[in-house]
């Protein structure tokens, strides 16, 4: 079974609209709580290259 990770930008409702996060052996899944049925397997470093785009897309 796959333990998911909600955001911690998500608050603290049980509502549909947060990012989360799991670990699959060296994979990390990406998933919208409104989709859940779909998840992105990401690597490590594509990962954080994503994050590291969206925080310098913000600033």
């Amino acid at each position: 079974m796959t333990e998911w990770q909600k955001s911690s930008f998500s608050g603290g409702a049980d509502g549909n609209e947060c990012v989360e996060l799991a670990l699959s052996n060296d994979t990390v899944l990406l998933r919208e709580s409104d989709d859940p049925t779909r998840a992105l397997p990401l690597t490590r470093g594509s990962l954080a290259a994503l994050l590291g785009r969206i925080h310098a897309d913000r600033t």
